[in-house]
């Protein structure tokens, strides 16, 4: 059970830690791909937030999106390597960086329903949500073992009449 647990989570941590991998080999001077992807609906993301609880919503002065990037690749190839080798903080990570991810990337509230473009967001949105949903079953199926590996056994009483 122990070899099939393993391959399981390298098999499940593989998409985070390869995307980890592609963006620091193409991150450069300018940020890559991933940067040019992420400005725009970083933007976008913010306006939002700031029209719908009214609120000036902005990155501190010396913070840009370039360092939020940065922040999203250590939590996801971090996150990755540590959930490979069974740790709960691994998982932890994921789950940081699932969130913060999810709902700016894979914005398809801000597209037409016919539009080609929401099919995609919406289905990326949900593998990124059902993502998380797994990474919240693996804690707490850790959760209950160690309980149970903790709980110590009652003995068996006599019944007396």
């Amino acid at each position: 059970m122990g070899f099939l647990s393993f391959i399981g989570r390298v098999a499940f941590s593989a998409i985070f830690i390869l995307a980890a991998w592609q963006k620091i080999q193409d991150f450069g001077q300018n940020g890559g791909a991933a940067l040019q992807a992420l400005d725009p609906k970083f933007e976008l993301f913010r306006k939002n937030v700031n029209e719908i609880f009214n609120i000036n919503f902005s990155l501190p002065q010396d913070v840009e999106t370039k360092h939020l990037l940065m922040a999203a690749i250590v939590l996801e190839g971090l996150g990755g390597l540590l959930f490979t080798l069974g740790s709960s903080l691994g998982a932890y990570l994921l789950l940081i960086f699932l969130a913060a991810v999810t709902p700016i990337m894979h914005d398809f509230y801000n597209f037409d329903l016919a539009s080609p473009d929401y099919l995609y967001q919406f289905n990326s949105f949900l593998k990124n949500l059902s993502l998380f949903g797994a990474l919240l079953f693996f804690l707490g199926m850790k959760n209950s073992a160690f309980r149970q590996m903790t709980r110590k056994k009652q003995p068996i009483k006599a019944k007396t009449l």
